[in-house]
């Protein structure tokens, strides 16, 4: 994921920062505890495609 385009993507409920996870090619947003997926490179930054984090991913992000 571009660094630049990170940096300008926010939540698109709440507007906060999102943080990128490599791994799972997602981006996740703590306060709404979503996980947006990064399709072909491309971040899908729709709530109905976003899942829900569990709380072992939550305190992860701590």
């Amino acid at each position: 994921m571009d660094k630049k385009l990170l940096d300008i993507l926010a939540c698109p409920i709440c507007k906060s920062s999102l943080i990128y996870n490599k791994e799972a090619e997602e981006l996740l947003c703590k306060a709404d505890r979503l996980a947006f997926p990064i399709r072909d490179g491309i971040p899908v930054m729709l709530e109905s495609d976003a899942r829900e984090l569990s709380e072992e991913e939550i305190e992860a992000l701590k």
